[in-house]
């Protein structure tokens, strides 16, 4: 018998489960010390990195397997030329700076990958299809790209990486700009890098669990 094909009980797969739990070194890095960028070390952040990260990312669930966030990393000077007309002026300067900067966008066809990505049920696809549908599909993919954003916020951090997302800006200036043919729709911007800590805001309060969490 091939033990590799023995299902483990349910003590050992607890057990393994419970090991899981990420150290203090980790909670730190992702939750308690990790800080929303407000300005940027003179430091490059590699391809290779913003692409880890959205790999990691990409792992997290979505309604259906659906994944219709997309990204467009804006590094060149010519690319931020082009996000400049955009920006607010709060959010001007540190953007310019900002190593990288991922514009987070929704894919409102992002249905036709179904097949692919759920093969169990390629026909889902048709939910989405038909002008009858349209709001319920962009809110789908709103929805469910915004989720997607926050699994990128956690990989960057968790690579070592610091970010920062921003709404302030107008959204269909970056449309018009970067997406000029519909399909995609811009949610936030993420300035992303190595923090400057001395521009780092002091952390704001926040509601404690009893407050927001209730048992049923």
């Amino acid at each position: 018998m091939d033990l590799t094909d023995v299902t483990p009980s349910a003590e050992q797969q607890l057990a393994l489960k419970r090991m899981r739990a990420l150290d203090e070194t980790a909670l730190r890095s992702i939750f308690t010390e990790a800080r929303t960028a407000n300005g940027f070390l003179d430091a490059p952040v590699t391809r290779e990195q913003l692409l880890c990260a959205v790999e990691l990312a990409q792992l997290g669930p979505t309604s259906a397997n659906t994944q219709p966030v997309r990204y467009v990393f804006v590094t060149s000077a010519e690319g931020k030329e082009r996000l400049r007309p955009a920006l607010s002026p709060g959010n001007l300067d540190k953007t310019m700076k900002a190593p990288a900067t991922a514009i987070v966008a929704a894919d409102l066809q992002f249905y036709e990958n179904i097949p692919r990505l759920f093969p169990t049920r390629p026909e889902m696809a048709n939910n989405f299809k038909g002008d009858d549908k349209a709001e319920f599909t962009r809110s789908f993919a709103r929805d469910n790209a915004l989720l997607e954003m926050g699994y990128f916020i956690l990989a960057l951090r968790a690579i070592g990486l610091d970010c920062g997302a921003m709404g302030g800006f107008d959204k269909p200036k970056v449309d018009a700009e970067f997406f000029a043919d519909g399909r995609l729709r811009t949610l936030y911007l993420v300035n992303i890098g190595y923090a400057d800590d001395s521009k780092t805001f002091p952390r704001l309060p926040r509601l404690a669990p009893d407050e927001i969490a209730t048992f049923a």
